[in-house]
Parts: structure tokens; sequence; C-alpha cells
């Protein structure tokens, strides 16, 4: 195989260049060309190509987003644009493709692997770490942490006003980030899209706290559990306490990647390469337990990633 491309696909996510820069780097190292694709699959569709070499991934291991530019393509969806991306994958002579992307990227990988019977491998990202076959996908820990930020100064205007502040993180279908940071953060509640809830419950632990002797409170909400003003006024004509909320929204994909999903995203970037060249194909590159893994794509798009049960039981036992 001598000629391999890279695609960016879906929500940006901090770490993405990191891995561009492994892919090229270690694609050249072993005597192949790397072709970057831009914008995505619409790219794909577009023919929109750029030959890479160690020097355009120069410096591009600390900044946020993907150099590469992503696009959402309907045109890749249907029958005449996805005959068209296969097309100008094999008009230049590409043999091989690395997706770097979530659920939605990697579904489009594995139609391209087994619809067209194209060499591909998958690189596990997405901040939302919602990615089956892998415990941590790129730009999730980075997400965390800036998440984090903002919950650590809302907590000081909290304290000093006895407020409750309720905070919504990204998460449409699932709340590995809210659980993450709800935990990280102290949160006395956090809300999943995977965990039935009522009013009546919050109420019940809010109480509680000021029973205690509490006087203000963190509440983190998943996106696709509770829409975060729509919450916060719930809350206060249920229990008529003082109640703000602040959405963080894109925030949360943005900014420099943490040392932790630079080195994720090398060592998959490097993995999805060396799997490529080795033969090895329609899987996605993913770490569990430490260890670089592969899962085949048909699971990693079809299967749900269970939440941790010892998680959920520790942000129950940590908020009371």
């Amino acid at each position: 195989m001598k000629r391999i491309a890279v695609l960016t696909s879906g929500g940006d996510s901090p770490g993405m260049n990191a891995a561009i820069r492994a892919i090229v780097r270690t694609g050249i190292s072993a005597g192949a060309e790397v072709i970057g694709v831009r914008h995505g699959y619409q790219g794909l569709v577009e023919g929109d190509f750029t030959l890479m070499d160690a020097s355009s991934v120069s410096g591009i291991i600390n900044q946020g987003g993907t150099i590469l530019h992503s696009a959402r393509s309907q045109a890749f969806r249907t029958p005449e644009g996805f005959q068209q991306a296969v097309d100008h994958l094999r008009a230049a002579g590409i043999e091989g493709l690395v997706v770097i992307g979530g659920n939605g990227s990697q579904t489009g990988n594995h139609a391209l692997y087994t619809r067209a019977s194209f060499p591909t491998v998958g690189v596990a990202s997405t901040i939302d770490n919602d990615l089956y076959g892998t415990d941590y996908t790129i730009g999730f820990d980075t997400a965390v942490n800036t998440a984090l930020e903002s919950i650590d100064r809302l907590r000081d205007t909290a304290t000093s006003h006895d407020r409750i502040f309720v905070i919504e993180v990204m998460g449409r279908s699932r709340g590995f980030l809210a659980l993450h940071v709800g935990i990280a953060g102290g949160a006395e509640v956090v809300l999943l899209p995977e965990i039935p809830w009522t009013i009546e419950q919050v109420k019940r632990t809010l109480d509680a706290g000021y029973r205690r002797g509490k006087k203000s409170f963190l509440m983190v909400v998943a996106e696709g559990a509770a829409r975060g003003e729509e919450f916060a006024r719930q809350v206060e004509e249920a229990t008529g306490y003082e109640t703000r909320a602040t959405v963080l929204g894109h925030v949360q994909r943005g900014g420099s990647p943490t040392a932790a999903d630079r080195v994720l995203a090398s060592q998959l970037g490097s993995a999805a390469v060396k799997l490529l060249l080795d033969g090895e194909h329609g899987v996605l590159v993913g770490e569990q337990h430490h260890c670089i893994t592969t899962t085949p794509l048909a699971d990693a798009w079809s299967h749900d990633k269970p939440l941790d049960p010892e998680m959920l039981d520790l942000v129950r036992v940590l908020g009371a």
C-alpha cells in the first residue's frame, strides 16, 4: 500500500490535529504517500484532496479543531454521492483510508469498507466519548477539563450568593461527559439521558441538602436529559430556591488539547496507519485498559457503549 488518505468528520474534537500529524508522519516513515481529504465525506464526494508532507503537520499538535476541516455531507448518503466518493478515491490512486471521528463518521467508514470493499480504519474521536470499542475517545479529556474550569468558577458565584446553578453540557443521547464533569466538579445532582428522572426526585435531593445546612448547589445536566434554562425554571418553580442556568455549548469542543488527548491521538493515529499497511481493515482503533485495541467497525457504530455502574453509584454517594 503506497498511498493512503486521512479525513476528519463530524463534530471537531481537540486532538484531531495530533492524530492527523501522527498519521502523516507514520505513513511517510513507512514509505507511503499521505493524502489529506478536506471537509470530511463531502471532500470525498468532491475530490477535494491535498498531498501532505511532514512539514504540513508541523506545529499543529497543540491546536484544537482540525486543519482538514469537517462538514456534514448529505450527498455522501445518496447512492450517487457515495459512488462519486469511491470513484475519486480510486482515481487518485488511494489504496487505504483513515477516518477520524465519532459514531456517525464510523458509520460512513463502515459503508465504504462493506459496500465498496475499500480498505479503511477508524480512529475514535469525539468529545462525547460514546463510541463503542474504546474506553476513551480523542477530545473527551479536554472537553471534561474545559467544562470543569467553568464549573469551578460558577461554584464561587453560587457560594457567594447562596444559589443553585444548573450547568448544561453536551451529550444528546449519552451522558459520559456529564457524568465525569459532575463527579470532578462535585455536583450535587447529575442528570443523564440514560437515567430517567423526575423533578420530585431533584427536589428531595435539594431539600435534604438544605436540611443539612447547605446553601448552594451545582447541578450538571446533559443536553439530552434536560435543557438547562428550562430545567432551572422547573427547579425554581418546584422549590422556590433561586436557580440560574449556564449553557456551555460549543465552547466544550474548542481549545488546545490536554496532554492526555495529545498522547492518545498520537498513539491511535500511528496505530491506524500500521494496521492499514499490515492488511488489517474494517476496524476501529481505540484504547481499552490502557492498551491500543481494535474493534470491528460493524460493532463500533451499531453497539451502545454502556455507562460504568460504579461511576453512577459514585455520583449518588458523593452528591448525597
